[in-house]
């Protein structure tokens, strides 16, 4: 019993030991685990202050400095009004801002008006001058419009080619479909169908000669001009060469086209002027000579008329070229 009873307290002193120390490991523990979390919280990391996040109380401002910049609703900002008044009228510009404002707008009324200017329609030609031009350019292209045998080709030559369409414009206002009852005259030459047929045989047309086609009509006219300037060799009814002197085988027409009366002359050839007509006034004069030979019964006027057109064919704002146009008759004269 003795014995028994000395166990008991040898076990309950041994358990009493074995739970202090459980205890002071307990503690230790907790101590650790204390020291653990606070290293922890020392650290940086994502998200810490060491981060460059800011401290709570910045945090907060923020956030109520977020909620004040929030887009207030309609009812908010009529409240606002209410309270606080609308905000003053803008301050008047500072007077170099109006003396800038002045001159931009200054500066683009004159573009718009310069603008305005250079693209405003001027004078110009009646639209069927283009379509007979065009038309010009396929006629030149027969090789045989040139006078015979002196090769002269006043009537397609790239600087005087406009003779065509002047003259053709002063006659039949460039209607290819014009007639006169009166003379007979059809198409953009002054001359009856009979004499148009006679030279458009010397053009070796590949069809008969049709004083209503404007290519056929301008290929006369440019034979029949050429011919009036340099002259012709023909054939007479006796079979001979038969020589017909043009303008430019007298020598007074030489001196007011060239200003020089020398000639050059050859058998069987018509004579032709020694120099070239080239100025502006040897030319006027040498057309309104061709009109009055061209276009039978002609007035001096109505030649001179044709040389002025001539002479501005660029140019057709010329005053005087607007007054001949306007005393136009509907289908030439």
């Amino acid at each position: 019993m003795i014995t028994t009873n000395k166990k008991i307290e040898n076990f309950i002193e041994h358990d009493d030991k074995w739970y202090s120390d459980l205890e002071l490991k307990v503690l230790d523990l907790e101590k650790e685990l204390t020291e653990w979390r606070e290293s922890r919280t020392r650290e940086p990391g994502p998200g810490s202050e060491a981060y460059g996040s800011p401290p709570r109380r910045d945090r907060e401002m923020l956030r109520a400095r977020g909620a004040k910049d929030k887009p207030r609703a309609s009812s908010d900002r009529a409240q606002v009004l209410i309270e606080r008044g609308r905000r003053t009228a803008r301050r008047p510009r500072s007077g170099r801002g109006r003396m800038i404002a002045i001159g931009s707008a200054a500066g683009l009324v004159v573009l718009v008006i310069g603008a305005m200017i250079v693209l405003r329609k001027g004078p110009s030609w009646p639209p069927s001058v283009a379509t007979v031009k065009t038309e010009i350019t396929t006629a030149c292209q027969n090789p045989n419009v040139v006078s015979e045998p002196s090769q002269v080709n006043f009537a397609c030559d790239t600087d005087t080619s406009q003779i065509l369409w002047v003259f053709a414009l002063m006659t039949s206002n460039n209607d290819p479909g014009y007639a006169d009852a009166k003379t007979g005259r059809k198409g953009l030459e002054p001359i009856t169908p009979a004499q148009g047929g006679q030279i458009a045989w010397s053009l070796n047309l590949h069809h008969p000669y049709n004083p209503f086609s404007p290519v056929d009509s301008l290929e006369v006219a440019a034979r029949a001009i050429n011919n009036i300037i340099g002259g012709a060799t023909l054939t007479g009814t006796n079979g001979n060469p038969t020589v017909q002197p043009g303008l430019e085988s007298k020598p007074e027409n030489c001196a007011r086209y060239t200003g020089s009366p020398a000639i050059v002359s050859r058998a069987g050839f018509p004579s032709l002027c020694a120099s070239p007509v080239t100025t502006r006034e040897g030319q006027a004069a040498l057309v309104a000579d061709v009109y009055r030979q061209w276009m039978p019964g002609a007035s001096p006027v109505a030649a001179q008329n044709a040389s002025v057109l001539f002479q501005n064919s660029g140019n057709p704002g010329d005053p005087q070229v607007q007054a001949i146009l306007k005393a136009l008759p509907d289908h030439g004269g």
